[in-house]
């Protein structure tokens, strides 16, 4: 049978598995026939797992024993995901895309991976990504670049670039990415997709092979912002093998509007010259949508919001360096003999990290180091600091902040890949609520018209920290859900 896996979203899929319409076996192969069809061109996945179909066989078992005794099955049963290459599930490859780490084979479950695998979902493979999520094209992948499933000359965007693009090739159902400084809101929004960053802890960072300790959260790539709310829901919470978590009594978020939230607009930093004008005109009718819509929207100032990029790029790379100096060729991952011990560090690290990884530890530990440590990273952290207590202010009279996801739409391959400047202002507005710890979600706004192609654009919006019920409401309306 044929399966309308376009418009196929987590809701109706339950629907039509609990219904008889079709099998988790069936779905999950409907899948796998448009990875094969469409993968060697896009190279979204790393690995398609060969055990996929038996954990849809075990998923129709439940659904048929929940159908036969009229009980409820959960909503993810039988539903095929892909996940990110630095999320570890137990038994399979967890490479970060990296040369490092090619032959690790992950010990024990993501939290994440555990709370999906008691709601029934199957892991339908591993997805690319900038190597130990260092970039924002995928282009820094150690086995290839992931290309834009809506014209393939062009990045899919970065570091989730193979998740976001599995789901727009319809080679998953949704998937889960990671996002450092933006690396699944600008993949979500080069493809077309809903991505979503949470608020810092709320999801468990258990599992996921650290970048950047205080940056770092796992998220959905979804199609519909209902389905970014199921996931969110299911991976949320604390848990005690992540001190950072939180749950719903840590932020107690009060709305400014009473009737409907109300959009704040950070004029003066939308005024640079380097927004394109289609990214420009995709927002301001965003706007215009959600003012016909009853929403209020009003400017606001975010003073220290032009140091953010900054701040970013010393924080960042300083908690790179310090979360890569594990892969010493001694305890895992790769290892390449040397003529002493000091030496074997040198060589493993030559032959295991890619250019850019290497960039980034650099710049990290000049910045922590002696001399540096306070003129660089303490002097970030106290601007970080100001910029969060920018957002805190204007959420005194605003409940969603809004701007593009991106300054552009996605860029051809190789285009930015010699000049890291331009490849990092890539990150402008995404890096904020990394920065901020406050959630941020993507939604499809229009379409650039480049080369007879349409690239998709997205609408970023920000709320307090803990609001992503807000973001959800208002994303949902934005979208017609």
């Amino acid at each position: 049978m044929t399966i309308d896996l376009k418009n196929l979203t987590i809701q109706k899929a339950h629907d039509s598995l609990m219904g008889g319409d079709f099998t988790s076996v069936e779905l999950t192969q409907a899948y796998l026939d448009e990875i094969a069809k469409k993968n060697k061109d896009i190279n979204a996945y790393l690995e398609v797992f060969g055990d996929a179909l038996e954990a849809a066989k075990k998923a129709d078992v439940k659904i048929e024993e929940g159908r036969r005794k009229n009980e409820s099955v959960p909503l993810l049963t039988g539903i095929p995901i892909a996940i990110k290459d630095n999320i570890l599930i137990k038994g399979k490859i967890a490479s970060a895309a990296s040369k490092m780490l090619e032959n690790y084979h992950a010990t024990y479950n993501a939290t994440v991976i555990s709370k999906l695998g008691k709601e029934g979902a199957v892991f339908i493979g591993r997805t690319n990504m900038d190597e130990f999520a260092m970039g924002g094209s995928t282009e820094n992948s150690a086995f290839g670049v992931t290309k834009n499933p809506h014209d393939l000359s062009r990045v899919a965007g970065g570091s989730s670039g193979g998740s976001a693009a599995a789901v727009a090739m319809d080679g998953a159902l949704f998937a889960l990415g990671t996002d450092t400084g933006g690396s699944i809101r600008q993949p979500a929004s080069f493809c077309g997709q809903v991505g979503l960053k949470a608020t810092y802890g709320a999801v468990s960072r258990y599992g996921a092979i650290a970048m950047g300790s205080s940056l770092d959260q796992i998220g959905p790539i979804t199609k519909t912002v209902t389905d970014a709310e199921i996931i969110f829901n299911i991976i949320k919470g604390r848990d005690i093998h992540d001190s950072t978590t939180i749950d719903a009594t840590t932020y107690s978020p009060k709305r400014v509007g009473t009737k409907k939230p109300v959009i704040g607009v950070p004029r003066d930093f939308l005024s640079g010259d380097g927004i394109d004008k289609e990214v420009m005109a995709a927002f301001e009718a965003s706007l215009k949508s959600f003012q016909e819509k009853g929403y209020e929207v009003k400017d606001i100032s975010l003073p220290n919001i032009a140091y953010s990029l900054p701040v970013y790029y010393v924080v960042m790379p300083a908690e790179v360096s310090s979360n890569l100096a594990r892969y010493d060729g001694v305890k895992y991952g790769l290892h390449v003999e040397g003529k002493d011990v000091i030496d074997d560090y040198f060589e493993t690290r030559r032959a295991g990290f890619g250019k850019e990884v290497i960039r980034r530890i650099l710049l990290g530990t000049y910045v922590l180091s002696s001399g540096y440590h306070d003129a660089y990273y303490n002097r970030a952290n106290a601007v970080r600091a100001m910029i969060t207590q920018d957002f805190i202010k204007a959420f005194e009279s605003v409940d969603v902040i809004a701007t593009p996801t991106t300054p552009a739409p996605a860029f051809k391959i190789g285009e930015k890949a010699n000049d890291p400047v331009a490849m990092y202002l890539e990150d402008i507005f995404t890096v904020t609520a990394n920065i901020t710890g406050m959630p941020a979600l993507t939604v499809p706004c229009g379409f650039a018209e480049r080369e007879d192609k349409k690239l998709p654009l997205g609408l970023q919006l920000t709320a307090r920290h803990g609001d992503e019920k807000t973001l959800f409401e208002v994303g949902k309306e934005f979208l017609g859900e």
